[in-house]
C-alpha cells in the first residue's frame, strides 16, 4: 500500500494516528489544526487527500524546524556514537538567521521555555502577541546577554554590584525604559523588565543578534507554562525555529512559577510583582545587603 494510500485507510476506517499521518510525509500538528479528526467519520477518502495535501503545503511553508541542543560535556557534546546532532553553533546560527528575519523562535531558559522575537523589531513584537493571544496592555520582558547590556536599554538607579548579585539568574527586574529601546514595545508604560537567564543558550543568543530578545512564556496566554518542547507542540507551526533543551527542572507545580518579577524602579525600595522561583533568595539580597524597603499595596 502506498503512503498515502495507508493514511486514507487510517481515515476511512475512522481513527487516526501520528504514525500514519507522518508516514504519508505531514506533520501532525499541521494535519490536526486543518479538523482531520472531525473530519474523520464524515469524509471521503479522496477530500482526505486533499486535506493531506493542504496539511503538506502548510508544513512546506512555515518550515519549523526543531533543533535537539545536545548538551555540553568537558570532552565535546555528549552524543552516541553514530548518531548526527547539530551542534551548538549551527543551532545558535539558524535561530539567530530566523530572528533577523522577522520571526518568532522557542528556546530553554534557566526556569521555563520562552518565545523569543528580536524586540527592536515592531512586527516581530506583534507577530509574538497573536502566536499567544496574548492581551496588548500586558508587557514582554526583555532579554539581553551581559549586565552591561542593560544599561543600553534601562535607565539604572541601583547599584551595579546589585544587578551582579541577582543576574545571570531566575530573576526578572523592571527598571525604567530608555529612549534606546523600540517605542512600539510596551508602550503603554515608561518600564520594562529585564532578564538574563542563567543559561548559556539564550545569553549567546542574545549577544549573537546585537540587540535585547523580547521574551515570554511558550505557551497561549493565561494556560500553564511549560518546562518541555511537547508541552507547548500546538504552537510549533507559528513559530520558525523549536530549539529542545530537554526537560527543564522537575515536574513539580513549583517549577513552573517562572522568574521572580522584582521592581527597582524607585529609589530605596522594591515592589514583588511577580514571587516566582527565586522570591527568598532574591528577598534576602534585596533587604540583608542593600538595606532595601519593601513597597507594599499600600505604600
Amino acid at each position: 500500500m502506498t503512503k498515502i494510500g495507508v493514511t486514507r485507510k487510517c481515515l476511512a476506517e475512522g481513527f487516526i494516528s501520528r504514525p500514519c499521518v507522518e508516514l504519508a510525509g505531514v506533520c501532525f500538528t499541521c494535519f490536526l489544526m486543518l479538523g482531520v479528526r472531525f473530519l474523520c467519520n464524515r469524509t471521503t477518502p479522496t477530500a482526505v487527500y486533499s486535506y493531506t495535501t493542504l496539511a503538506k503545503t502548510m508544513c512546506k511553508e512555515l518550515k519549523t524546524r526543531v533543533l535537539r541542543l545536545v548538551p555540553q560535556t568537558a570532552n565535546g557534546p555528549s552524543v552516541p556514537n553514530g548518531v548526527k546532532q547539530p551542534d551548538w553553533k549551527e543551532v545558535l546560527e539558524t535561530t539567530v538567521t530566523s530572528l533577523k528575519e522577522g520571526q518568532v523562535v522557542a528556546v530553554p531558559t534557566d526556569t521555563i521555555y520562552g518565545l523569543a522575537a528580536l524586540a527592536q523589531s515592531s512586527e516581530a513584537v506583534r507577530k509574538v502577541y497573536d502566536i499567544k493571544g496574548r492581551n496588548g496592555q500586558k508587557p514582554l520582558a526583555i532579554c539581553v546577554g551581559e549586565i552591561d547590556d542593560i544599561y543600553r536599554f534601562c535607565k539604572v538607579t541601583v547599584p551595579e554590584a546589585l544587578l551582579r548579585d541577582l543576574l545571570p539568574g531566575p530573576v526578572t527586574l523592571v527598571l525604567e525604559r530608555s529612549e534606546a529601546l523600540n517605542s512600539d514595545l510596551n508602550p503603554f508604560t515608561p518600564l520594562v523588565g529585564v532578564r538574563i537567564p542563567n543559561h548559556s543558550f539564550i545569553r549567546r543568543l542574545a549577544q549573537m543578534c546585537g540587540g535585547p530578545l523580547a521574551l515570554t512564556s511558550a505557551n497561549i496566554s493565561s494556560q500553564t507554562s511549560t518546562v518541555a518542547v511537547e508541552e507547548f507542540r500546538d504552537l510549533w507551526p507559528r513559530l520558525a525555529v523549536v530549539v529542545d533543551g530537554g526537560s527543564i527542572g522537575g515536574q513539580t507545580p513549583e517549577c513552573r512559577l517562572g522568574s521572580t518579577v522584582i521592581d527597582l524602579s524607585a529609589s530605596g525600595r522594591y515592589r514583588v510583582i511577580r514571587p516566582g522561583c527565586a522570591l527568598p533568595t532574591t528577598v534576602e539580597i534585596l533587604e540583608q545587603k542593600y538595606r532595601l524597603s519593601r513597597e507594599t499595596e499600600n505604600h
